[in-house]
């Protein structure tokens, strides 16, 4: 259980919300009468970090964990009335990390210790996540024996994959608290929380990273990598690509009959003020910041005539940045009177 609080901890500080995340906890260990610290969960013996707080959001505990709703989940096969909540609300855009821990062996992994999910169930609901465009990239980390056959038949594009040991071996616990007599988090996803507690939202650091700091010595097993179904170089993959909430930005191409662009230093940018034809708007808040060494300039020219129209939506921004941490709107919204 403090297994995935962890990462639901860790996604949640890079930024993605709960309405992003469905988390699955098939024992309610926090409320169990052993749990020597009522209503808390803890990573680490020194119980520095309590993770079971006001600010967890299960989707699924108990009963609600089974393979059926696992698998329901992947796919969005629901009757009507499930919830949006509880549903994976993606699409064909959508990047999606998946994280299982618990028990498992040769391409099974157990839920509640009454059934099994196999390599086959999971590659085939990824099939079909993938005929239904419900992905993007998947990136699946697995933390149990025998992790990485559990990726083993997975055949669909797009998709890479990690586990935790490879076949006959074992995933090991990294400590225990003697006080509450049980291993408290595994040795790999203790070693990926260590990782991602130096990873923010402005992070440069890759899924090759990651992998890389997975080490013998580190796991006590062979940490597995499935790369071939993935379109892209993990090198050139951001770790805050399947951990963070960075919101992309894509310019489109502006019309030519509304915008042109101007390129040359600021300070001899001309002031055209009102002419007879067009009225002037000029968009330069922070380009100079923005891009020191080349100022892009776009001017909008509209016509007076479409005055009378109530508002606009014109797609407007600067042309040209050097490759940098800038989030640049894709629509200025305006009237007549005031540019936003």
């Amino acid at each position: 259980m403090a297994n995935a609080l962890s990462l639901y901890r860790t996604v949640k500080r890079l930024g993605i919300p709960d309405s992003q995340i469905i988390l699955m906890l098939s024992d309610d260990i926090a409320c169990n009468p052993r749990n020597a610290f009522q209503g808390e969960v803890f990573n680490n013996a020194d119980r520095q970090l309590e993770l079971y707080g006001d600010n967890v959001k299960v989707d699924y505990r108990g009963y609600e964990v089974t393979v059926e709703n696992f698998i329901r989940l992947l796919t969005d096969r629901w009757p009507k009335e499930q919830p949006r909540s509880k549903r994976l609300m993606t699409d064909e855009n959508s990047n999606i990390f998946i994280y299982l821990t618990g028990h498992g062996g040769d391409e099974f992994l157990k839920f509640q210790d009454a059934e099994e999910i196999s390599s086959y169930d999971i590659a085939d609901a990824i099939a079909q996540m993938h005929e239904m465009k419900r992905y993007n990239e998947i990136f699946l980390m697995i933390d149990t024996c025998q992790a990485n056959t559990m990726y083993s038949q997975i055949y669909s594009p797009g998709v890479i994959a990690c586990g935790s040991s490879d076949l006959h071996e074992s995933s090991y616990s990294h400590h225990s608290d003697m006080e509450i007599g049980v291993a408290v988090i595994d040795r790999f996803t203790y070693f990926t929380l260590e990782f991602l507690e130096n990873v923010t939202t402005t992070s440069k650091a890759t899924l090759q990273d990651l992998f890389d700091y997975y080490t013998f010595d580190k796991i006590h097993s062979n940490v597995g990598v499935m790369t071939e179904l993935f379109n892209r170089d993990p090198n050139e993959v951001l770790i805050t690509d399947f951990f963070a909430n960075v919101q992309k930005t894509v310019i489109d191409e502006p019309d030519e009959d509304y915008v042109y662009v101007y390129d040359g230093d600021i300070n001899d940018y001309p002031n055209e003020g009102i002419d007879s034809e067009f009225e002037t708007f000029h968009h330069i808040k922070n380009t100079k910041q923005q891009n020191k060494s080349n100022n892009h300039i776009i001017k909008l020219n509209v016509p007076k005539e479409e005055h009378n129209i109530i508002s606009y939506a014109i797609t407007a921004s600067v042309i040209g940045l050097s490759s940098m941490d800038i989030i640049v709107p894709k629509l200025l919204y305006y009237t007549p009177a005031v540019l936003y």
